[in-house]
């Protein structure tokens, strides 16, 4: 009796078997290199078109164009971190540090261009909870009583429009004024010129530059009713003459958590 001959395993079998977790990681590293790419492609186009808005203001202003280094991945001003401004570990807060981190480097920018022009006596810029503020004195930009810009305003407005030109967030522009009454058939109270200095430059500010998007701005005017200094003396009420503009944060921390505004 013949003997059953038994079949030979089929090695292919075996030897196949890597092929589906060898597939599997291969997808999923083209998903991560895909993600990799599509959020530095992003992020640089950000902080060159930045960086360009950045020279261009500082050349207009005649500040001499300084050169505005440390422009990286996820507008990283100065370089380094995880891409989400915080330099670590995202927590839910990387776009308020992103924000954060941009108008602090606004801030240092509009400083340097300050301190080399000389402006320190007619412009100032704070950081606040709102957002940042950039504070302008009456002389640099208006005669006294009047709201119509003077040729010294040319130094302050084009800088200032190709700032806001690179960043996406509302502005807002108050004008204010002492508590030296006023009464003129063009201005019977500070409630109006307050309310058309902050008008004017606001114009003066979307002819500077074109790609300004009217829909981001407001104007308003608080008469002499929200002082910074004494209303007694000339040097305070000096100081309450100015016409101020907020870049708007985008968003804010409530009790650890991400809040749009």
């Amino acid at each position: 009796m013949a003997k059953k001959k038994h079949a030979e395993p089929h090695e292919e079998e075996a030897g196949e078997a890597w092929l589906l977790p060898y597939s599997d990681l291969m997808t999923l590293l083209l998903a991560l290199f895909l993600c990799l790419f599509c959020m530095s492609k992003v992020d640089g186009g950000k902080a060159k078109a930045m960086g360009a808005a950045f020279n261009k203001a500082f050349s207009l202003g005649g500040g001499g164009g300084f050169l505005l280094m440390g422009l990286g991945p996820g507008l990283g001003m100065g370089g380094g971190g995880s891409g989400d401004g915080t330099g670590g570990e995202d927590n839910g807060n990387g776009a308020y540090m992103m924000e954060n981190q941009t108008l602090e480097y606004m801030q240092r920018s509009l400083d340097n261009y300050i301190q080399e022009n000389h402006l320190e006596t007619n412009l100032r810029t704070n950081m606040t909870e709102d957002g940042l503020m950039i504070r302008i004195k009456e002389k640099a930009l208006f005669p006294s009583g009047s709201a119509e810009l003077v040729p010294e305003s040319q130094l302050v407005g084009p800088v200032v429009a190709g700032l806001l030109a690179a960043i996406p967030e509302r502005v807002i522009i108050t004008g204010h004024t002492d508590n030296v009454p006023i009464n003129t058939p063009q201005y019977p109270s500070n409630w109006e010129l307050s309310s058309a200095r902050a008008l004017n430059f606001m114009k003066f500010l979307l002819a500077s530059n074109a790609s300004l998007n009217p829909a981001r701005f407001s104007a308003t005017g608080y008469s002499e009713y929200r002082p910074v200094a004494s209303r007694e003396t000339e040097g305070g009420r000096s100081q309450n003459r100015r016409v101020e503009i907020l870049i708007a944060r985008s968003f804010k921390m409530a009790e650890g958590t991400l809040v749009a505004q």
